[in-house]
């Protein structure tokens, strides 16, 4: 099969063995995957034949042969320990669930990774029914799934944007959008933040006493200040870190949930750029320069 392999000189197309799956694996023809922003970093440091690749969705052409997951041409989106750019993908049944007819595959990529840090960083929030939720990052992959879920779990949504994105958010049921957090109007019982730095040194000042900050990047490369006493005003507030490869949630109910949530048109993924597996080169350049607002999705015909 062919495959995508990271090399001291970049991505290239090469010819690699078929995977062989353990019993609890199927074995999937990818149709579609999408770039992390996260990948980015594994990409510059892994260059001798790393092969990359997650968040994918396709066929199963071989179901596991301990019986579990799905059947032999079943549509299905999964989340891949690595290896998953390429036109053969073996994941473990636990790490990957069937798509509703009405679900694209292309839509469905755009899921795994992004999905799973926008339901789990709002689940450590509670119960958010007509809670004041402030989401930073709002335009990016997680934070487009995250304005739309807090706003289906009942939140009072404000969002982080400028431009056009402005508009997607409020059309997403974001009932503020502002530049910047300090700009955010009130305090918040969930803030999620994944900017760093100067936002969350603002997050910290939005935060309403008893609520929740909850960390999950810093894209911004940028360091925060911030010590006991910018909780004055905010006691009992906390500070909770949410690292993706240590999320405990169950892999593949987390994707059924998220799967079912786009066919009842109640989720739209945050698919910013399209394009042929070719382009790859292409889209981890917009991700970089930020050229493009969520996820990038590549296809292999």
């Amino acid at each position: 099969m062919k495959a995508l392999v990271n090399t001291p000189t970049g991505l290239v197309v090469q010819t690699v063995a078929d995977p062989a799956p353990a019993p609890d694996q199927a074995l999937i023809a990818v149709r579609s995957f999408s770039v992390n922003r996260g990948e980015l970093d594994l990409l510059a440091a892994r260059t001798e034949d790393w092969r990359p690749g997650q968040d994918i969705a396709g066929v199963v052409v071989e179901p596991a042969a301990d019986g579990s997951g799905p059947a032999a041409g079943a549509r299905v989106v999964a989340l891949a320990e690595d290896s998953g750019w390429a036109e053969l993908a073996s994941v473990s049944t636990a790490r990957l669930a069937e798509l509703p007819d009405t679900v694209d595959i292309e839509h469905a990529a755009a899921l795994p990774l992004a999905g799973r840090a926008a339901l789990n960083t709002l689940r450590i929030g509670g119960n958010l029914v007509g809670k004041k939720v402030l989401v930073t990052g709002a335009t990016g992959g997680v934070g487009q799934l995250q304005v739309q879920l807090a706003v289906l779990a009942g939140g009072e949504v404000t969002a982080i944007g400028r431009g056009e994105a402005a508009e997607l958010l409020v059309k997403y049921g974001a009932g503020s959008v502002v530049p910047t957090v300090s700009e955010a109007n009130g305090l918040f019982d969930l803030v999620t933040e994944s900017i760093g730095g100067e936002s969350l040194e603002a997050a910290v000042t939005k935060v309403a006493p008893g609520g929740t900050v909850v960390v999950f990047g810093a894209s911004s490369r940028r360091k925060a200040s911030i010590n006991l006493y910018d909780f004055i005003g905010h006691e009992g507030a906390r500070l909770v870190s949410y690292l993706s490869y240590a999320d405990p949630s169950p892999v593949n109910a987390d994707l059924r949930t998220l799967a079912d949530l786009v066919a009842a048109g109640s989720l739209q993924p945050a698919v910013g750029f399209q394009a042929g597996w070719d382009q790859v080169d292409r889209a981890l350049d917009g991700l970089r320069n930020r050229s493009f607002h969520g996820k990038a999705v590549l296809t292999i015909p």
